[in-house]
């Protein structure tokens, strides 16, 4: 088929045959609950100026 044809029964979505059993994947099997620490020796202020610097980064090669 050329390219910009279109084919309704191209469009179909596909049958599933594949009958095994109706075994189904469960996607919250292994979810947790929990919380994330973590330890930094540097200040609130060192990381804000260094977010701002890094900002400004961007801004010039942007440019």
């Amino acid at each position: 088929m050329g390219f910009g044809s279109y084919d309704e029964s191209e469009q179909q979505q596909p049958q599933d045959d594949d009958d095994d059993g109706g075994e189904a994947v469960s996607v919250h099997e292994h979810d947790h609950d929990g919380q994330l620490e973590f330890e930094s020796d540097v200040s609130t202020d060192q990381l804000v100026s260094q977010l701002g610097s890094m900002k400004d980064e961007d801004e010039s090669e942007d440019e």
